[in-house]
């Protein structure tokens, strides 16, 4: 379920008690879990429940993956229901800690931002491009809101353009150039009469509105099954009924491939991969009152793993670590042309 699906068309509540439950049930998927009932809790109107479960993961004894992405979402989640002390509190620490992780640092800045705190979004922003993008060759696609955002805020400001402006300008990929969706004297042409202006707002708009539901969207991705060497041999020889599925490993990975790329060439969005382990294997299929040799169970597996928030994003940036495993980047290896 998406964590930002209207609540017209989705109980909120129900859903964050389903994933709630779910991670009772899977406490090593717990953060993950947890982190989308939030979601739901606050667009449900609970903040107060959306806290407790961030401070639910917070005091927990397994070392989170993404502390934090946690410690942001909570602080963002208070100031919207006035702990405004807190939240800065929170964020103070965050900017302190300085985290490699674009993630937080977008929450954090976007809400300094929401409620107006212009000057303070800016040098957040800042920091984080600086710490993160300096030297980097290619800006990866997690930190592009970082720039987007800081352009938005210098345009506010009424900043002159300067290089990391200039590099959210080459990354920027839709109809609608920066400069005019940030350009904080839109509001002024709503009230125009001149049609061709209302015709440009409303692209502007439309731009505005798609780059925000990607960024927002967080549906399950179309998942597939990746066995690393040592599963995959423990796998088939257990259950060699599944040989016909996986005849080599190599096999196997170029599968992988070739099958995301087909599945991309179609159109399908959101693509991602699991990685699966022959003791949850067998665990899923006795959930499932199942034999594991059957073929079958191997696509139900990968969408539970996906539901449960195993999925990694496919494809990778070129120059990240292929999802195989080789230790090569994705574009020297399965990304090659």
């Amino acid at each position: 379920m998406r964590p930002d699906t209207p609540a017209e068309n989705v109980d909120h509540t129900a859903e964050a008690a389903r994933l709630e439950r779910t991670a009772d049930l899977y406490p090593e998927d717990a953060e993950a879990l947890l982190l989308r009932a939030a979601a739901h809790r606050e667009l449900s109107g609970d903040r107060p429940a959306a806290t407790t479960l961030y401070d639910r993961l917070l005091a927990s004894d397994a070392a989170l993956e993404q502390p934090f992405l946690v410690r942001a979402l909570k602080a963002s989640n208070l100031w919207e229901y006035g702990h405004e002390a807190e939240a800065r509190a929170i964020i103070t620490g965050i900017r302190s800690a300085a985290p490699r992780d674009p993630a937080p640092w977008v929450i954090v800045a976007e809400s300094l931002e929401a409620h107006d705190e212009l000057e303070q979004a800016h040098e957040t922003y800042t920091q984080a491009v600086r710490l993160l993008l300096t030297g980097a060759p290619q800006p990866p696609r997690a930190a592009h809101p970082l720039l987007f955002g800081r352009h938005r805020v210098r345009r506010m400001l009424g900043a002159t353009h300067d290089e990391w402006d200039a590099l959210a300008d080459t990354v920027h990929t839709l109809p609608i150039t920066l400069d005019e969706l940030h350009d904080p004297k839109r509001v002024w042409s709503l009230g125009s009469e001149n049609p061709a202006e209302l015709q440009a707002e409303i692209l502007r708009l439309r731009a505005e509105v798609g780059a925000f539901r990607e960024a927002m969207s967080r549906p399950f991705p179309v998942a597939v099954l990746h066995w690393p060497a040592a599963e995959l041999t423990e796998l088939t020889e257990a259950y060699p009924a599944l040989a016909e599925e996986y005849p080599s490993y190599e096999a196997h990975l170029a599968s992988i491939e070739a099958d995301l790329r087909e599945l991309s060439a179609s159109g399908t969005g959101n693509l991602g991969i699991v990685t699966g382990t022959v003791p949850s294997y067998e665990a899923f299929a006795a959930s499932e009152l199942t034999s594991p040799a059957d073929p079958a169970l191997l696509p139900q597996y990968a969408t539970t793993l996906a539901a449960r928030g195993r999925a990694t994003a496919w494809p990778p940036e070129r120059t990240a670590a292929c999802w195989c495993g080789s230790g090569r980047t994705y574009g020297d290896c399965h990304g090659a042309d």
